[in-house]
C-alpha cells in the first residue's frame, strides 16, 4: 500500500475560492468588507513571516486587513488598549494577537481582552472552554484546519480510534475535543507517554503535533491508517519536515499529510474563513 497524498494547498484554494465568493457577495448585498486586525508586537523574524503570509492571504480573498505594529518595549499597557479599541471598531470583525510576545507582557491577559466575537484565532478562554461543551464560537485555527481536510476526504470520524500526538493547548487538546464531539474515541499522547507506538498503532486516525521530527516509524502505524502531520521542523540542512517519516510511514497509511503543504495552508484558511464569519454574524445581527 501507498497512501494517497492529501493535497493541503489544494484544498486551501479551493476553499478561499469559495470565500471570495461570499465576500464579495457580502459587500454587493450589505456593502461590508470582512476586516482583520494583526497586532505585532516586537521584530521576531518568524512572526514577520506568518504575519505576512496572513496579510497576503486575506488580499487574494477580498478580506481588508490592518497591521499594528508595536515595538518590543511596548508597555503591556498599550498593546491591551490598542485591543479595546479595535473591540469598538465596527469595521473590524476579527483580532489576531501575533505570538510569542515578549516576555513582559502577560499572554493570558492580551488573549482574554480580545472580543470573544472578534477572537477569530480561537485562543481566548471562552473559545476554548466553549469546545468543552462543544459551542465555541471560533475554532482554533489548526485543529479546525485538519478537521477540514478530514471532511474533505471524506474520512469517517464517528466511532473511530483516534491518537492525538501532543497535548499543547493550540492543537492537540482542541483537536482531541473537536474529534470527540464527532463520536470518535480519543486518545491524547505526548512527551511523556511511555511505549508511545503502544498507543499510535491503535489509530485509525492519527494527528501528530508533537513538535519531535521524524517522531513517528512506520513499526508505529498500522496498515490503513489516515495521517495528519501537523509538525513543522526545520533540520541543520534547512529542510523542513514534520513529526512523521514520510518516506517510511507513506507505505502502509492510506491517507498522509506532507510537510510542507499538507496542514500549513489550512491554519491560515481558517482564519480567513472564521473572519468571514464574525462578519456574517455581524450583519446578520443587525438585521
Amino acid at each position: 500500500m501507498t497512501a494517497r497524498i492529501i493535497d493541503g494547498k489544494a484544498i486551501a484554494k479551493k476553499l478561499r475560492a469559495e470565500y471570495a465568493e461570499r465576500i464579495v457577495a457580502l459587500k454587493a448585498k450589505h456593502g461590508v468588507v470582512p476586516g482583520i486586525a494583526v497586532i505585532l508586537v516586537g521584530d521576531n523574524p518568524a512572526s514577520e513571516v506568518y504575519v505576512r503570509n496572513k496579510i497576503s492571504a486575506c488580499r487574494e480573498t477580498g478580506i481588508h486587513s490592518e497591521l499594528v505594529r508595536l515595538p518590543a518595549d511596548a508597555p503591556e499597557a498599550e498593546v491591551l488598549a490598542r485591543i479595546d479599541a479595535l473591540n469598538a471598531d465596527p469595521a473590524v470583525h476579527g483580532i489576531l494577537v501575533q505570538l510569542p510576545l515578549p516576555p513582559h507582557i502577560d499572554v493570558p491577559k492580551v488573549l482574554e481582552r480580545i472580543d470573544v466575537s472578534k477572537d477569530v484565532d480561537g485562543f481566548h478562554l471562552y473559545n476554548v472552554g466553549a469546545l468543552v461543551v462543544g459551542n465555541t464560537v471560533f475554532p482554533p485555527c489548526t485543529p479546525f484546519g485538519v478537521q477540514k481536510l478530514l471532511e474533505h476526504e471524506n474520512v469517517p470520524i464517528e466511532g473511530r480510534n483516534v491518537v492525538v500526538v501532543g497535548a499543547s493547548n493550540i492543537v492537540g487538546k482542541p483537536m482531541a475535543l473537536m474529534l470527540m464531539k464527532q463520536e470518535a474515541t480519543v486518545c491524547i499522547c505526548h512527551k511523556k507517554t511511555r511505549n508511545l507506538g503502544m498507543f499510535t498503532r491503535l489509530a485509525d486516525i492519527l494527528v501528530v503535533a508533537a513538535g519531535v521530527p521524524g517522531l513517528i516509524s512506520a513499526d508505529m502505524v498500522k496498515e490503513g491508517v489516515v495521517v495528519i502531520d501537523v509538525g513543522i521542523n526545520r533540520l541543520p540542512d534547512g529542510r523542513l519536515v514534520g513529526d512523521v517519516d514520510f518516506e517510511d510511514v507513506r507505505h502502509k497509511a492510506s491517507l498522509i499529510t506532507p510537510v510542507p503543504g499538507g496542514v500549513g495552508p489550512m491554519t491560515i484558511t481558517m482564519l480567513l474563513h472564521n473572519t468571514l464569519g464574525s462578519a456574517e454574524r455581524s450583519v446578520a445581527a443587525k438585521v
